[in-house]
């Protein structure tokens, strides 16, 4: 089952702060035209390659593909304590995850339908989304948001989103036949969610 946690009236924000190592650019220092020679002219750069378009909206799933399950986290210690017990399947996931991108690029059967699992934030909580995956470019993916959003996080379900790998939190390859591969984080919430918790 396609399942996550959802903390709703619960947000932590981080501020930047400017890195003090940084320095505003200093002026070029000035040359005598007349004794400088122009640099020859640059051979012009190729053309980077068409960006694959965005899916419009997420692939339909197969009639018996498991179903969106939302668990709802009210509370810090609730986030605490589910943060907790998902961390060695997240840890796992991302584990796996380089052999599963590497699959995704050399090309999935017809019918496969990759999506990774990361955390939005907004100023009504956060909330974890899976998203399906349109591309893969160094450690950014790019894809659509393939869950039904259910809190102020800035984004709903079929936005264009882009993350880091270091962002993601699981991965899953949807078959025709709705079986699962991956989704560590979302099987052990299931189980999660059926039991009492203190």
């Amino acid at each position: 089952m396609l399942t996550r946690y959802v903390v709703i009236g619960l947000f932590v924000v981080g501020c930047g702060k400017p890195d003090p190592t940084q320095r505003a650019a200093e002026p070029a220092a000035k040359t005598d035209p007349a004794t400088t020679t122009p640099p020859a002219p640059a051979p012009p750069a190729p053309a980077p390659p068409a960006p694959a378009p965005l899916l419009a909206e997420p692939p339909p799933r197969p009639s018996n593909a498991p179903k969106d399950n939302v668990v709802h986290v009210a509370t810090a210690a609730d986030m605490t304590e589910i943060e907790r017990a998902i961390a060695p399947y997240s840890a796992q996931a991302k584990k796996t995850y380089p052999d599963a991108k590497r699959r995704y690029l050399a090309g999935l059967p017809p019918g496969h339908v990759f999506s990774v699992l990361t955390t939005l934030r907004g100023a009504g909580g956060q909330e974890t989304v899976f998203v399906v995956v349109n591309s893969i470019k160094g450690d950014q993916i790019t894809g659509v948001i393939d869950s039904n959003v259910v809190g102020d996080v800035g984004h709903k379900g079929g936005d264009p989103y882009t993350l880091s790998e270091r962002d993601l939190v699981d991965w899953m390859i949807l078959r025709p036949d709705g079986t699962e591969e991956g989704n560590l984080v979302g099987k052990f919430l299931d189980d999660w969610n059926a039991k009492p918790h203190h």
